[in-house]
């Protein structure tokens, strides 16, 4: 059988993984932005601080489905190879 050599940053970086990381960061990212920052959203307060905040909300999201993708992907490859 083939050696499938993808490290994990490839994984990472691959289109599939972003994109659908991407879009759980949207959807995740907006709720919990409108839930920590609804009220900020709607007086229209926006500071470096807030906005480097709602940032994060969406990176955090993205971050965590990019390495459960990745690790899930490896986990099948390794799988497959045994």
């Amino acid at each position: 059988m083939t050696e499938i050599s993808t490290t994990f940053l490839d994984l990472a970086l691959s289109k599939k993984v972003a994109r659908s990381a991407l879009k759980v960061s949207i959807l995740v990212g907006s709720l919990l932005a409108l839930i920590n920052h609804g009220a900020a959203f709607v007086n229209m307060e926006f500071s470096s601080d807030r906005i480097a905040q709602v940032l994060l909300t969406y990176l955090v999201p993205y971050c965590v489905s990019t390495y459960s993708s990745v690790k899930a992907i490896q986990g099948h490859t390794e799988k497959i190879q045994d």
